[in-house]
């Protein structure tokens, strides 16, 4: 697809897991807003045809995991990359902080429940590593419960392949500066503003300490089978090409064809029935 960017710069998203978040979050990669932007207008119409394909043959699913900081733009991707896409062929979910109900069960069920069918693409606005990170900052779990917790979600990542779920792991990367500039926007937009949640002060106080645990995890959580790809996120129209390319490299390695299956009824049937005339009451 010639409108995706090129194999070559997307593997200089993958996570290095000696220094996960080193890369400098504003970087470009040498692209321009316009050319970017029309590239991934290019790009929709056959996202939404590979799609409708994996929705016809119905044999594999795709999970797309955003993560990243408050105001690194995870929805802003759903919006502007995923709308190319039939929402019947979606099934989005934002996981928040667990609830009563959620915190009684094992913290990996409310995510085993929201896992896309065969032919559907799922998103996880934030996923079952926030259980790693969230979790014990938020005092729901304890920090020695975290290497056993590590091992349970790498066996659950390792178990979607079996059940024909191909994931694609996306890391929207911003700095401080850059998520206290998007939060004092929605304080003073009134469109944004009800975005904003009191915990979003506590995260951005907790910044540093976030992405600390943010780097240690991407490190021992990325391997060639289920690797992570960190995000430059600064500039959205990048942050939503290198994602939606990302994503048409995961359909074309599907190598998705029109299912080749006998039609349910003949022409000369069809015809029948339109001439058929109900007998009268």
């Amino acid at each position: 697809m010639d409108a995706r960017l090129a194999d070559e710069l997307l593997d200089a998203c993958l996570c290095r897991p000696q220094a996960p978040l080193a890369g400098d979050p504003a970087r470009s990669f040498g692209l321009e807003k316009a050319e970017a932007k029309a590239r991934l207008e290019q790009l929709k119409p056959w996202l939404r045809e590979q799609q409708t394909r994996l929705w016809a043959n119905r044999r594999h699913a795709l999970l797309l995991v955003l993560q990243g900081p408050d105001c690194s733009g995870k929805d802003g991707v759903i919006r502007r990359v995923l709308g190319a896409c039939n929402p019947l062929g979606l099934a989005v979910h934002s996981f928040q902080a667990p609830n009563a109900v959620e915190r009684g069960r094992h913290f990996l069920e409310r995510y085993r429940q929201q896992l896309p069918v065969p032919g559907t693409i799922g998103i996880f606005n934030r996923s079952q590593y926030e259980a790693l990170i969230s979790d014990p900052l938020d005092g729901l779990c304890a920090e020695d419960e975290l290497p056993a917790r590590l091992a349970e979600v790498r066996a659950f990542e390792q178990g979607l392949a079996t059940q024909g779920i191909r994931v694609l792991k996306c890391y929207l990367q911003i700095d401080k500066n850059e998520q206290f500039r998007r939060l004092a926007q929605r304080l003073e937009q009134p469109h944004k503003r009800w975005k904003l949640k009191a915990s979003d002060l506590q995260a951005h106080r907790q910044f540093d300490e976030r992405q600390r645990r943010w780097s240690a995890l991407l490190a021992a959580s990325h391997d060639a089978a289920a690797p992570w790809y960190v995000i430059p996120a600064h500039k959205r129209w990048l942050r939503d090409l290198l994602v939606a390319s990302l994503l048409a490299r995961e359909l074309e390695q599907l190598q998705l064809q029109w299912p080749d299956r006998p039609a349910p009824f003949t022409l000369a049937q069809l015809q029948a029935a339109t001439t058929h005339k109900d007998a009268p009451s």
